[in-house]
């Protein structure tokens, strides 16, 4: 309540308790002076209501003033900050208490730098005192909040003002602008994403292009400029009828999206394959406004694809189809068949002596010849018919839907074969050789399924070797004696498949000796001997051994027990200083560690290396030249000698041989029998014993029968012998008792 006097108290003191100064006793008012008293009375009365009425307006305006500073500074959509010139809080409103999640009274005087993330705290404390040097001139900065046990991050206006005591104050304003940096991101990577590698195209609801990102210009063609206000219809190929189109938009309204291969055309008119992907976009009332098609150029991949096939399912060398395409086109002839009752063939195909090709003229000549014959059976078939290369010199064709009528089938198909021969026994000009070949073929009848599909091959395959059997160049039917064959054939092999543990396996030795008696030597020679069909013929089980790739292991064992004996016989003066000569097959030799296994063998058995001749056939010698004289070369040096054996009955080239490091040269048996009956083979013996001394070589003839066959043999310069007129293949028990042991 103000205490100041009013006008009305001024002017009722004087008045009220008068006093008469001359008579010095009180003046009784008059009752016109009371009324005006009075009155003035409650206009006082009214004055001061009034006025306290007006107090309580200010006082309400007031509050209300207090009540909107506390909206608009505590409570504001911001929080508000001030710090000391140390870097302290030392005002903060409620909304930045609750933005940095801790109490008001917790912040003052916290050191603000402490709520900065780590990685932020060097750019704030740079910031903070560049701030500081500069009064009235706003900096702004962003950065990572810490707020318990996450973050935020905060758009901070600082402005420097000064106190009442004029000491430097930072005012700052924080925005929390976490939203707003994570819509920043996601417009980045969308931004990023429709640039990326895949195209992307943006129509409307009435499939207007609106827009497309750089990758869809490079696959189409079209610059973004000629697109835009077209439709996809522009890329039509042709490829698809409108059935596929009509699909496709019915699976977008139904679901939403499509997606699939589909063929387009690009600007300068290639039809090229592309994977695309269409999603319709919908507003919040579920009706279409966009459509977002996203498309990969999968050209590249199809072209993938189809070489892949073409590897999986094509012979590289003549692009025939292989064993597993003809398996598969088999089997649909199989069924094919049952459905037309008609009989079909298969034809085995292999052409006589192609090994001896390679032998030659080399394997890229083989494979010219190969691929001649490959479009000369191309040319005897029919057009639905299938040729297939299996592999090496091996061809299947198919011919389907002979007859119903198995006789006139088997005719249909014998024509066909007898076709082949004609065109397969042409000549082929192998660039500049001529060069001529012919063919064995097998053939099978079959129809629907009564036989599986691998029976089927056996038997053509059976056929083939009938075929071969009969003197090549010529073709035969499956029969059931060819079956019983085969059978035989296969337990024969699985008996053979046990020899080696079943110790079943002997050595036998057939003496080497000189013109005057002395046995320098013997050839080792290997015989198996069964429980059940006694001594199995070398060349029945020899033949498949390096078929199923026993002769590897079983090579093996000849040269361990060749050695071993070898060790054995050190110790006897009749046997120390023989040689005995093991034959090597091509298989074994061509291994990489053949030369390691050798030295492995001979230091185990601790003999010396020359006691050890090695035999090798012309056919081995010249199938890699290189590699054969590097692996003859790393046993000579060790002390191993090499004999060439059969030497006449291949095709050695003599500028080849002299390269090779051979020991000696061994006289075919074909050649010695024949001496005194066949002039020809008589002067070619004499040849090769001119030819082999000329090269240095020793010289031994095997297959020496008569006295008359040594006597020419040893008049003409060749010395040693091997035959049964020096002795047969003996066991060691004999050789041993022949040599006086």
């Amino acid at each position: 309540m103000n205490s100041k006097p009013t006008k009305l108290n001024r002017q009722l003191k004087p008045r009220i308790g008068a006093v008469d100064r001359r008579a010095r006793t009180p003046v009784e008012p008059s009752s016109h002076s009371m009324e005006k008293l009075l009155h003035e009375l409650r206009a006082h009365q009214i004055e001061l209501e009034m006025q306290n009425e007006e107090l309580q307006h200010a006082r309400a305006a007031l509050e209300a003033s207090h009540n909107r500073y506390l909206n608009l500074y505590e409570f504001a959509p911001v929080g508000y900050l001030t710090l000391t010139p140390e870097g302290k809080i030392i005002e903060i409103n409620l909304t930045a208490a609750a933005l940095l999640g801790v109490q008001r009274s917790s912040l003052i005087n916290h050191p603000f730098a402490n709520l900065i993330a780590p990685q932020d705290s060097d750019r704030w404390y740079l910031l903070f005192k560049n701030a500081l040097k500069h009064e009235g001139e706003q900096k702004n900065i962003e950065l990572t909040i810490k707020r318990d046990d996450s973050h935020f991050y905060a758009r901070l206006d600082c402005l420097r003002v000064m106190s009442d005591d004029q000491s430097p104050m930072l005012r700052i304003t924080l925005t929390d602008i976490t939203e707003s940096k994570h819509a920043e991101e996601e417009l980045r990577i969308a931004a990023v994403a429709f640039e990326a590698q895949e195209g992307i195209m943006i129509t409307n609801a009435d499939n207007l292009i609106l827009r497309v990102n750089r990758a869809f210009t490079d696959i189409t063609g079209y610059s973004a400029e000629e697109l835009i206000g077209q439709t996809p219809r522009l890329f039509k190929s042709g490829y698809h009828d409108e059935a596929f189109y009509t699909d496709m938009w019915e699976c977008i309204n139904r679901t939403g999206s499509w997606q699939g291969e589909i063929w387009d055309q690009r600007k300068n008119g290639e039809i090229y394959p592309k994977w695309l992907t269409i999603t319709a976009v919908k507003d919040s009332t579920g009706n279409i406004t966009h459509y977002v098609g996203s498309q990969t150029d999968i050209s590249v991949r199809k072209a993938s694809e189809e070489e892949i096939k073409q590897l999986a399912y094509y012979d590289p060398l003549t692009a025939l189809p292989n064993r597993r395409l003809l398996l598969d086109r088999l089997q649909q002839a199989l069924a094919t068949s049952t459905r037309s009752k008609k009989y079909g063939a298969l034809l085995f195909i292999d052409l006589d002596n192609f090994k001896s090709l390679n032998d030659h003229l080399g394997h890229d000549m083989g494979d010219v010849l190969l691929q001649q014959v490959a479009q000369r059976l191309m040319d005897c078939v029919r057009k639905g018919d299938t040729v297939s290369r299996q592999g090496g010199d091996e061809f299947v064709i198919m011919l389907e839907e002979l007859s119903k009528n198995i006789k006139e089938a088997a005719v249909k198909a014998k024509t066909i074969g007898e076709k082949i021969i004609i065109s397969l026994n042409q000549a082929y000009q192998l660039t500049s050789h001529e060069y001529r070949n012919t063919p064995s073929i097998g053939i099978t009848l079959f129809i629907n399924h009564q036989h599986e599909i691998n029976t089927l091959l056996k038997r053509a395959d059976i056929a083939m070797y009938g075929a071969k059997a009969a003197g090549r160049n010529t073709l035969r039917f499956f029969d059931q004696d060819m079956q019983e064959a085969v059978t035989a054939r296969a337990a024969l092999e699985a008996d053979l498949r046990f020899a080696l543990i079943k110790n079943q396996f002997k050595l036998y030795f057939q003496r080497q000796t000189r013109h005057d008696g002395q046995t320098v030597g013997a050839e080792v020679l290997l015989r198996w001997e069964h429980p059940e069909r006694g001594f199995v013929p070398p060349h029945e089980f020899i033949p498949l051994a390096e078929e199923i790739g026993l002769i590897m292991p079983v090579g093996q064992w000849v040269l361990e027990d060749t050695c071993a004996q070898l060790k054995r016989w050190e110790s006897h003066a009749q046997t120390r200083d023989l040689q005995l000569a093991v034959n090597v097959s091509a298989r074994q030799f061509h291994q990489p560690d053949f030369t390691e296994q050798v030295c492995a063998i001979l230091n185990k058995s601790a003999i010396k290396a020359d006691r050890l001749k090695l035999e090798f056939t012309e056919s081995l010698v010249f199938d890699d030249i290189d590699d054969t004289i590097a692996k003859m070369e790393r046993l000579k040096e060790i002390g191993v000698s090499f004999s060439i054996d059969d030497f006449g009955t291949g095709y050695s080239s003599l500028a080849c041989l002299a390269q090779l490091p051979f020991d000696q040269l061994k006289i075919d048996q074909s050649f010695v029998h024949n001496i005194g009956v066949k002039p020809a083979d008589t002067v070619i013996v004499q040849t090769i014993i001119g030819m082999a001394s000329n090269l240095g070589m020793d010289i031994i003839a095997e297959g020496v029968e008569t006295e008359e066959q040594r006597a020419f043999l040893e008049l003409h310069g060749c010395l040693t012998y091997q035959g049964n007129l020096i002795g047969k293949a003996m066991s060691l028990e004999e050789f041993e008792r022949s040599l006086g042991i």
